[in-house]
């Protein structure tokens, strides 16, 4: 066979297009849910550490120390296979977004940690002299200008959740490697997956220039 035949057979590819594309929506829904619940959880998670009281922050270090020591694709098979023996069955979506939300967070909350941090203490200094309340400080002065300044490293965060949404295929996700797969095994060609690698390119490039951008436009208006 010739290495178009092998690699870029065009009716394999009409064949399994369809079963691509399926594949391709649930991945790109997965990373949207895992992004918001990351982010959430990261920020809720640099709040704690920061401004909790002590069983709160050390509960808040260990948290992202494990969670950005473990390794995604060991926590997926550990929520997948391991916690129906205590109990606990989840949808492979379900145990997909879990996995991934946990270790994302733990990253969104040390980049949380850095803008908040990144701030002057002159502001929280002023806010206190004009009377306004701790919690009134944070939401109305800090968390504004922190999170202007956490935009590149989390839109580039986003952009690596939604790469290691190609590891959720290991708890018979049918994302878009998952379906690539079995199309790649049913039609006895590898042209599914290079197809796949293809869409991911399309599909992230376009992020990563998004995050170039983003960064640019920091720099500039700071």
């Amino acid at each position: 066979m010739s290495l178009i035949d092998t690699f870029f057979n065009p009716r394999v590819f009409v064949d399994t297009l369809p079963l691509l594309l399926s594949g391709l929506s649930t991945t790109i829904l997965l990373g949207l849910v895992s992004n918001v619940v990351g982010l959430l959880l990261g920020l809720g998670l640099a709040l704690g550490r920061l401004y909790g009281a002590k069983p709160l922050r050390w509960s808040a270090i260990a948290y992202i120390d494990v969670f950005r020591a473990i390794p995604l694709l060991v926590l997926l098979v550990v929520v997948y296979y391991a916690l129906p023996f205590v109990g606990i069955r989840l949808s492979p979506f379900a145990a997909a977004t879990t996995a991934i939300s946990m270790v994302a967070g733990a990253y969104s909350a040390e980049i949380f940690r850095a803008g908040i941090e990144a701030i002057p203490k002159g502001q929280f200094e002023a806010a206190r002299a004009l009377g306004l309340s701790p919690a009134v400080t944070l939401y109305k002065v800090i968390l504004p200008q922190a999170l202007r300044l956490v935009v590149p490293p989390i839109t580039s965060n986003a952009v690596s959740v939604l790469k290691d949404t190609a590891l959720a295929s290991v708890v018979a996700m049918p994302d878009l490697l998952k379906q690539a797969t079995q199309a790649q095994a049913l039609a006895a060609n590898p042209t599914p997956l290079i197809v796949a690698a293809g869409i991911y390119i399309l599909l992230l490039l376009p992020l990563v220039r998004l995050v170039g951008v983003i960064e640019r436009n920091w720099k500039q208006g700071r």
